[in-house]
């Protein structure tokens, strides 16, 4: 699996020490910036990310910002990209078996303080998308981007 990272400013922090566990996880990760604390622009990296899942030169992605929102509001803006913002380890698990999320936004600043972090990733790596009844759903999803990404 390939996967790529990126955080903006709020999420700087929780992004190294997601790359750290995910190094001992040995998943291969590419890190696309930030490369600091220092002030940037949520949307410059969320793009960087969802633009290769979307096109296929990743397999997936996590997206770290203070929240996790504007990360994923962004995110889901291209085509084949279905990205989640999550908070807990049960949300990651079903984003990946229902809805085959491609790309986790999860909250610097929310997730900093409480340890779950490693366990949220864990809960979306480990899963594995269930397919059957959900595929239909997907199936709809595809049409809307049909519709609106012409």
């Amino acid at each position: 699996m390939k996967l790529l990272i990126a955080s903006d400013h709020g999420g700087f922090a929780l992004k190294s020490r997601i790359v750290a566990f995910l190094s001992k996880r040995k998943v291969h990760i590419e890190d696309l910036g930030t490369d600091s604390d220092g002030s940037v622009d949520y949307p410059d990296f969320a793009i960087k990310v969802a633009e290769r899942v979307s096109q296929g030169h990743a397999d997936a992605g996590v997206l770290v910002c203070g929240t996790g929102i504007g990360m994923c509001i962004v995110a889901n803006k291209f085509r084949n990209v279905r990205a989640a913002v999550v908070s807990d380890p049960y949300s990651a698990r079903m984003a990946k078996e229902h809805n085959n999320a491609n790309i986790l936004c999860v909250g610097g600043r929310v997730l900093e303080e409480n340890g779950k972090a490693e366990e949220i990733l864990a809960a979306w790596l480990d899963a594995q998308y269930q397919g059957g009844r959900h595929d239909r759903r997907l199936d709809k999803i595809r049409q809307i981007e049909k519709q609106n990404f012409k």
